[in-house]
């Protein structure tokens, strides 16, 4: 959890940075998230996790006993 915590104040970070927003200006993150229409890298990441998790469960050669999170 706090490497996804990290992950997404980057993201907030370099959205803020492409629209040229200043914490003085004071925009919510919810307003700057909309603007690029950029997806949640966590939700990406998560997703991703997933799509490998049935990549994985289907090999028949017991790769599937070895592999940790």
């Amino acid at each position: 959890m706090v490497l996804i915590r990290r992950i997404r104040i980057t993201q907030r970070a370099m959205e803020s940075a492409m629209l040229g927003v200043t914490l003085r200006d004071q925009i919510k993150n919810k307003e700057i998230r909309r603007k690029p229409r950029v997806t949640d890298i966590a939700q990406r990441v998560a997703k991703l996790k997933w799509k490998w998790v049935r990549h994985i469960s289907q090999r028949t050669d017991g790769c599937w006993a070895t592999l940790q999170w």
